[in-house]
């Protein structure tokens, strides 16, 4: 079930940082707020902030300056998405509602494509995944929170699993591994890519008991994967056990190609002169494959800085005509 609460749109904004922000605030109001007020520490402020276990009270969430809240529908949800109240001047977003109170989407839409591309939505997910008795001992199914999509998608939460994919330095109970792999299999049969840098903890257990974990995830679909820039966890502690991770997406690095020589206006004439006295150098009396290759690469080098020493420097676009010319080959 789908709600849309805006419909500006603005297909010109581009967003050259996408941060999004996932957090478990345990329920409490205290850890909510020293979140809030650790977005100061970022160059750019989220965009979306994806939080498991928000702090409610008579099924209202708390508020925060600057964004909007969105919960499923529940006397007591499980997750919720605060969207920036810049990102909702400028581009279109509506919340998606899934049967779980510990689950819930926002599409972000742009007729003109988002970060560059020719995507026009990116779908961020928010899960809390609960523990129950029955198979598969969580309270939603894999196939439910990993689904194909054609355009991007981000899936973050508290998945409450243990990987060695995740964690590769912990010990796992068989138990824990048949779990956690039937949700990891799900995430790369489609494919999901796992964005956490393994061995990283997301959560710190507040005794000395307790080993620490990585039980916060983040996965991008195939579409979503080459615009995804970084993941990192750079808040201090909040009061909760778990650690702000923040991802941010950006457009693809377009790097500029290299300058080139200007083959077009290569002094023929007097490459035609330089050509008449060059010569390579003598081959080795008894070559090896080595002593040979490093001829080869002499001699290549030399005909190159001559051809290379008659042309100006240019930087070509990625659509450069081929260079070479009959004359050039006569030459």
């Amino acid at each position: 079930m789908e709600n849309l609460f805006t419909r500006y749109t603005d297909s010109s904004a581009v967003f050259p940082f996408f941060p999004i922000v996932q957090h478990n605030c345990l329920g409490s109001w205290d850890v909510f707020l020293s979140l809030f007020h650790s977005f100061t520490m970022l160059p750019h402020p989220p965009l979306l902030v994806a939080i498991q276990d928000p702090p409610s009270r008579r099924s209202v969430l708390p508020t925060f300056p600057g964004f909007m809240p969105f919960a499923p529908p529940a006397g007591r949800p499980r997750v919720a998405i605060y969207v920036s109240c810049t990102l909702n001047q400028h581009l279109s977003c509506s919340t998606v509602f899934h049967d779980s109170s510990e689950m819930l989407s926002v599409d972000v839409f742009s007729p003109e494509g988002l970060f560059g591309s020719p995507h026009r939505s990116l779908r961020v997910t928010s899960v809390y995944l609960l523990r129950t008795n029955r198979p598969p001992y969580r309270s939603i199914l894999p196939e439910l929170i990993f689904s194909f999509l054609s355009y991007p998608h981000l899936v973050l939460g508290d998945f409450t699993l243990h990987h060695p994919l995740a964690d590769p330095c912990r010990s796992l109970s068989e138990r824990e591994f048949i779990i956690s792999t039937r949700y990891f299999d799900a995430a790369f049969d489609i494919p999901y890519h796992l964005l956490n840098t393994p061995g990283v903890y997301t959560r710190f257990s507040f005794d000395t008991i307790s080993r620490s974990s990585v039980l916060d995830l983040a996965f991008a679909n195939t579409a979503l994967s080459p615009l995804v820039s970084s993941w990192d966890t750079p808040f201090p502690s909040t009061g909760s056990d778990h650690v702000p991770c923040v991802i941010t997406l950006k457009p693809p690095a377009i790097m500029l190609p290299p300058p080139t020589p200007h083959w077009a206006l290569l002094d023929l004439d007097a490459v035609g002169k330089a050509l008449d006295t060059f010569a390579t150098l003598p081959c080795p009396e008894k070559p090896t494959p080595n002593s040979l290759s490093r001829w080869f690469d002499v001699s290549s080098t030399r005909l190159t800085s001559l051809l290379t020493s008659h042309a100006p420097s240019k930087r070509p676009c990625p659509c450069s005509k081929p260079w070479w010319s009959p004359r050039l080959s006569s030459l």
